[in-house]
């Protein structure tokens, strides 16, 4: 990796409903395709996948707080490589649920090596509060982000370069979801603690949902395809300790390196059709980084190139096929009206 690579973003935000992205990793096939021509920085949740990984070399995996801070020019990405992981365990999961998500590291540190440094239990309940807003998107509130930090704290004190978070989140309302339609109804408040936590500590950071007792019974109903990897397991940990095991470092702006990543060397960004009104698309325009605007893609929100205006700046595409497609042309020198 170096400066004159041709990097993208492709970014879904989470908890908007997108029809692709919004669920189970069912983004992985298409941002893997965006992978095959260039670099792609892409968030957390696009390539989630419960114990599933869509993540490859190609793909460098952060999350929101990362990405907009990325966006203005606050920091720069390092590539990195087997990452020391620590998981913080909420201390509202039940001893059933909590023994399950233990298990799962030792069985993720036995099969793939990944350097699971330990993990901490809050002294505290976090006290997770999520909902559906009136905007439609879904969202929620943290009652205690102090233990999370503290127990965060621990665990970089012991080396730690990455962190998982596993936070209880009772019983959800998923009749949609389960359908593949709606809103992941804990996607948003998800992003909530992940931003929080990265914000503090400048390190990758992800999370994992825990439910109730309930959910160690897998589920025997065929369900939607797009969801289907959550419903074959009681844990959704693994593919958060997979993607942080190699997510790049947080490095700030003014001490990036030769081989750091800035926003200085994105070449485009790929988003859903209509939720073109996040702040990586202002600063994507105010730099003059064409944004591809994806019309197979749709989301709760309706900002649309037509509401954002900017001309030719945004390029209107059918598919992320044709956005593979328009990342080579632009790779080559190839540049649209």
């Amino acid at each position: 990796m170096n400066n004159n690579d041709f990097i993208a973003s492709c970014i879904i935000p989470t908890g908007i409903g997108a029809s692709i992205g919004g669920y189970a990793g069912d983004a992985s096939p298409y941002i893997n395709l965006l992978s095959k021509v260039c670099p792609i920085i892409t968030n957390t949740n696009s390539v989630n996948a419960a114990v599933f990984s869509g993540i490859n070399s190609n793909i460098f995996y952060t999350e929101g707080f990362a990405i907009d801070a990325f966006f203005k020019e606050e920091i720069a990405f390092r590539p990195s490589k087997f990452n020391k992981i620590g998981v913080i365990f909420d201390k509202a999961i039940p001893e059933k649920v909590l023994n399950v998500h233990i298990n799962t590291i030792n069985a993720v540190k036995s099969t793939y090596g990944i350097n699971i440094t330990g993990y901490e239990i809050t002294e505290e309940a976090a006290g997770v509060d999520f909902y559906i807003a009136e905007s439609g998107n879904s969202t929620g509130k943290l009652k205690n982000p102090d233990t999370l930090v503290k127990a965060g704290e621990k665990l970089i004190n012991k080396g730690v370069e990455a962190l998982a978070v596993v936070c209880y989140f009772g019983d959800s309302d998923d009749s949609n979801y389960i359908k593949g339609s709606g809103v992941d109804p804990v996607g948003g408040m998800e992003a909530v603690i992940s931003h929080m936590l990265t914000e503090k500590f400048r390190i990758p950071a992800a999370h994992a949902p825990a439910f109730d007792e309930a959910s160690l019974l897998i589920n025997s109903e065929i369900v939607n395809k797009k969801v289907a990897a959550e419903y074959i397991t009681s844990t959704f940990l693994p593919c958060v300790l997979l993607g942080l095991y190699n997510a790049p470092k947080i490095i700030a702006f003014n001490k990036a390196g030769y081989f750091d990543i800035t926003i200085n060397d994105l070449k485009a960004l790929v988003m859903p059709y209509d939720c073109l009104g996040g702040l990586p698309v202002v600063k994507a325009l105010e730099k003059n980084i064409p944004v591809i605007a994806v019309q197979e893609n749709k989301t709760v929100l309706n900002i649309t190139p037509e509401v954002v205006g900017n001309g030719n700046k945004i390029i209107k595409v059918k598919s992320y096929l044709e956005a593979a497609g328009c990342l080579l042309s632009l790779k080559h020198g190839i540049y649209f009206n």
